[in-house]
């Protein structure tokens, strides 16, 4: 049986490991072809596109750092090698420094920028001109881009410059029919939090305040992504999704 997204291709960076694994491995299920951006981890990217081969869809592992134009130009040099169009986009690749803002340096902070926000960008340049009517671009957020949280200071900032850019692009993009959106995802336990080092009070914290029940998991972000790809939800634009289980509403 065809699946919702069956016969589009989608570009997931970041796809190795955690999150975004999860939201690859969703759309594969869904009947999405997909290449599976990693930065150093070649053994699990290449683990997952076995895994999609025997869903029965296409796969191909790409490496690149998303924050360098050059690498990001070579990643989709390579593509052009498997697909000759992408109807997805999930900029989902992430990095930063957990330190307080005073002790922050310049280089910490264009790490963040460039990785975080201008990613998108550079991600949104190149793939514009394959992808068709109806297409979609989805970029990772998180709590921290609306509200401070303890060494998370750059990171938080990062993120509000990408849901920032992410309205624009919806804006521009518009008259293309392609679909820009935020994913902005409470706390996740996914190998990531361990360079917290709160990690433990994040965990109690949040799960504590969320009705909803237990801290998210990966599968819980990529199921948000999901719907946002869905024919459906063609006239969501320039939004933020905020898949946190009501950690927000709890003051």
């Amino acid at each position: 049986m065809p699946g919702a997204l069956a016969g589009k291709v989608a570009l997931v960076t970041g796809a190795a490991r955690g999150i975004g694994r999860a939201i690859a491995y969703k759309l594969a299920s869904a009947g999405c072809d997909v290449a599976v951006n990693y930065y150093n981890s070649a053994d699990e990217a290449e683990a997952l596109c076995t895994e999609i081969r025997e869903m029965g869809r296409r796969a191909c592992a790409l490496q690149a750092s998303v924050g360098i134009p050059e690498s990001v130009a070579d990643m989709f040099s390579e593509l052009a090698k498997h697909f000759d169009h992408l109807d997805i986009v999930v900029s989902n690749a992430a990095s930063g420094v957990l330190k307080p803002a005073l002790e922050m340096t310049l280089k910490h902070w264009r790490w963040c920028l460039e990785t975080n926000a201008l990613a998108l960008d550079l991600l949104a340049q190149r793939a514009v001109p394959i992808m068709p009517p109806g297409g979609r671009i989805i970029a990772l957020s998180s709590l921290g881009a609306s509200r401070a949280m303890p060494h998370y200071g750059f990171i938080g900032a990062s993120k509000a410059a990408l849901e920032s850019l992410v309205r624009t692009l919806a804006q521009e993009l518009g008259p293309r029919q392609i679909r820009v959106n935020t994913v902005s995802a409470g706390v996740v336990d996914t190998d990531a939090l361990r360079y917290f080092p709160n990690r433990a009070e994040l965990l109690e914290n949040f799960a504590r305040r969320t009705p909803a029940g237990p801290v998210l998991t990966p599968q819980d972000v990529a199921g948000a992504v999901y719907l946002l790809c869905l024919p459906e939800a063609a006239m969501i634009t320039g939004h933020t999704l905020v898949v946190d289980g009501g950690f927000c509403i709890s003051g």
